[in-house]
């Protein structure tokens, strides 16, 4: 059998937009998923939307041992450090090599993942065939401004998840972000479903799968893994 490719796809924005406050990638939603593709024997590549270095949050990131384990592991791997101060831009990644299009959040996602063309194509052409694409937190914002191929937005009538109104205003970032992530999935039609604040909550939908919250990474990451293998088996 081949072996899967997974493809991590992650924001490149480092600041709030304008404003000088830093942001980035939620190191958890990036590290927790990827040890469990790694440990399922899948090929994992991580990019982002501009290359080179991934920006982290630092509210993601504390003293080693203070840290979620997959956290601490991620960041105690000279290589896997190495991974995300030297990615590939979007526009260089062949999306079609992959059978896993993953996206992890952060706030710098809301900024930098909507209406990407590159992506728009390559999440579509994933699920037109069958591939599984998978987000996280505030990740499932790569999904707004795609459309399928009869014009609707990719999400409409579908199930979806992501961070709440209530967690944006709990961490209090409602004012800063450009959008609250739910009232856009709703916007385009999408399925909204959430469990509660600040717990692992995920949704599936076909091969669509979007977590809440960087507490739904470990099970979004799980059932991205059994979603292949059952995929995987109905061709056999």
């Amino acid at each position: 059998m081949d072996i899967v490719s997974v493809i991590i796809i992650t924001t490149s924005q480092h600041t709030m937009g304008n404003l000088p406050e830093p942001t980035g990638l939620w190191l958890e939603e990036l590290s927790t998923p990827y040890y469990q593709f790694v440990d399922a024997g899948f090929k994992v590549d991580i990019a982002s939307i501009k290359g080179g270095k991934v920006p982290l949050d630092p509210r993601s990131i504390q003293d080693i041992g203070k840290n979620e384990a997959s956290v601490d592991k991620f960041l105690s791997s000279a290589e896997n450090m190495a991974s995300i101060t030297t990615t590939v831009s979007i526009e260089d990644v062949k999306f079609t090599d992959y059978d896993v299009i993953f996206f992890p959040g952060g706030h710098g996602a809301v900024w930098d993942f909507p209406n990407q063309p590159i992506l728009a194509d390559a999440i579509t052409s994933a699920l037109n065939n069958e591939k599984v694409v998978a987000s996280v937190c505030h990740g499932p914002a790569a999904f707004i401004g795609v459309k399928d191929s009869d014009g609707d937005y990719l999400v409409s009538g579908r199930k979806v998840a992501g961070f709440t109104n209530q967690e944006e205003d709990a961490v209090g970032l409602t004012e800063s972000v450009p959008f609250l992530l739910e009232n856009e999935l709703k916007r385009m039609g999408g399925l909204y479903q959430k469990g509660d604040m600040f717990t692992s909550f995920v949704v599936k939908d076909g091969n669509l799968i979007t977590g809440q919250n960087p507490a739904s990474s470990h099970a979004v990451g799980k059932l991205v893994i059994k979603t292949v293998r059952s995929n995987l088996e109905a061709k056999k």
